[in-house]
């Protein structure tokens, strides 16, 4: 493949955060200018490492990466960093130029617009919901005009109408791009081909079609694969047992029994090496507090904000024991904020019963201390100190013995998630208070979510814009912020 045709060409790249946690080994593929990829792989995988190596803020341990120098590149990541919260609308996009830009007003109110998002300039980054947050990343990279767009989960916290303003930007976008998504539906309005990163060889698959027959051709080949080593296998032991025969005859007969040794030999080295699926995390419960009885939460009123100001709504909503609540409005109505006051107790015109332990999901992880490492960060909301079972509960959910040690800061954004779920099997709340449970989490382990999210036997109230997911949850009432 020419240079010219190419964007990103990755030849045998190798990297490592320090000697113990590989993230690839002789990883190759290229990509031609033009065209929408999808990236693949189990949470934890590397592939915002992945990113960072194309962008050039991570540089590769061993192998070379070719980005072509004429392209200008923009990297929508998955949350905007704390210490940007505090900057202005205006502040936060001149960040994403070297150069001061004199029309840069003129350019925000161009990208609002196609991000289908209205806000003033001077508004602080902190007091956006997290789907508007989610639209200003993705805003911050298109205003830049790349010709190779970077977008990491762009479609979390967004609304359906977010979803499908994006969905039409990317189908006619010309240029080249490369999306990390568990939004099946969305990937395959637009994606040319799948770059696939094992977590388990370190290598990188590039697959070409539509997203969803590049995952029929992933699972077929898997199953070839399989096949192919069960008929190996049994060739295997065929010869074995022949050349334990053989060996016992003595002469001549224990020429035979090596050579069939040779081919049991030849034949282990022949098995291909089957890409194991990635695990989807085991099925759990979150155990509910005891001695729940009568109302555990009163709403009366709420805030929502219409037009850009806060609006009181009066309401009446009493949750018990076993109800499940679904909140429900489009981004920037307040669902964040609200949830937020109700998990700490201080909404006006809520009541949560007495005694009644909360566990609360925040979308971007801010109940997690950083710092702390997942041992501490699950001892710590568990009732007494049973480590045996603290590390039970940590590997359902993929959190490995070396990982239980690690800091939480350093976890991928589905690790973090996985480690937030953790948290509330050993809580065991009274009532939960889950907002966008389904950001940055493997598809595969979402079923498994809903599943434990359906049974549980507490209050709870769900946020989420992910229908797929909410319908395989029991949910007893609606409350939409709009109506």
């Amino acid at each position: 493949m020419a240079h010219d045709d190419v964007a990103v060409r990755f030849n045998k790249v190798s990297f490592e955060y320090g000697w113990d946690k590989p993230i690839l080994n002789g990883a190759s593929f290229a990509l031609r200018r033009g065209s929408k990829f999808t990236l693949m792989g189990q949470n934890g995988a590397g592939k915002s490492t992945l990113l960072n190596l194309i962008s050039g803020s991570l540089k590769p341990n061993d192998g070379s990466i070719f980005v072509d120098p004429s392209l200008t590149i923009a990297y929508a990541k998955q949350v905007i960093p704390r210490e940007e919260m505090e900057l202005t609308l205006k502040e936060f996009f001149e960040k994403c130029f070297q150069d001061k830009m004199y029309d840069i007003d003129r350019q925000i109110d161009a990208v609002l617009k196609i991000v289908n998002l209205e806000a003033k300039h001077d508004k602080k980054i902190k007091l956006f919901s997290g789907g508007q947050q989610a639209r200003l990343l993705l805003a911050s990279a298109l205003i830049q005009d790349p010709d190779l767009l970077i977008l990491d989960e762009p479609t979390n916290n967004l609304d359906p109408a977010g979803i499908a303003s994006l969905t039409e930007f990317l189908m006619n976008y010309g240029k080249t791009c490369i999306v990390i998504s568990h939004d099946a539906n969305f990937l395959n309005c637009f994606t040319d081909g799948v770059l696939y990163l094992d977590i388990f060889t370190k290598k990188i698959h590039q697959y070409i079609g539509d997203y969803y027959a590049v995952v029929e051709e992933i699972a077929e080949q898997i199953k070839k694969e399989e096949r192919k080593n069960a008929q190996y296998e049994k060739e295997i032991i065929a010869n074995k047992e022949k050349a334990n025969f053989f060996a016992n005859k003595g002469g001549k007969m224990r020429l035979v029994a090596r050579k069939m040794r040779l081919k049991a030999e030849e034949m282990e080295a022949a098995k291909v090496d089957v890409r194991r699926e990635d695990k989807a995390i085991r099925n759990f419960e979150i155990p509910v507090q005891e001695g729940l009885a009568g109302e555990l939460m009163n709403i009366s009123s709420l805030t929502v904000m219409k037009n850009h100001k806060p609006t009181a709504k009066k309401v009446r909503v009493s949750i018990k024991k076993n109800q499940h609540l679904l909140l429900s409005g489009p981004n920037g109505i307040g669902k964040t904020t609200l949830l937020e006051s109700l998990a700490s107790g201080n909404a006006q015109g809520a009541k949560i019963a007495e005694g009644i332990k909360v566990g609360y999901y925040r979308q971007d992880f801010s109940t997690l201390n950083f710092e702390d490492t997942v041992f501490d960060s699950l001892s710590s909301v568990m009732k007494g100190t049973d480590e045996e079972k603290l590390r039970s509960v940590a590997s359902g959910f993929l959190l490995t013995k070396k990982m239980v040690y690690a800091k939480i800061g350093s976890l991928s954004e589905g690790q973090k998630g996985l480690v937030a779920f953790a948290r509330l099997v050993l809580e065991e709340p009274g009532l939960l208070i889950l907002d966008e449970p389904t950001n940055h989490i493997n598809f595969r382990h979402l079923p498994v979510i809903a599943k434990a999210l359906d049974a549980y036997q507490g209050a709870m109230i769900l946020v989420s814009h992910v229908p797929d997911f909410v319908e395989q949850i029991r949910i007893d009432e609606i409350l939409d912020l709009e109506k």
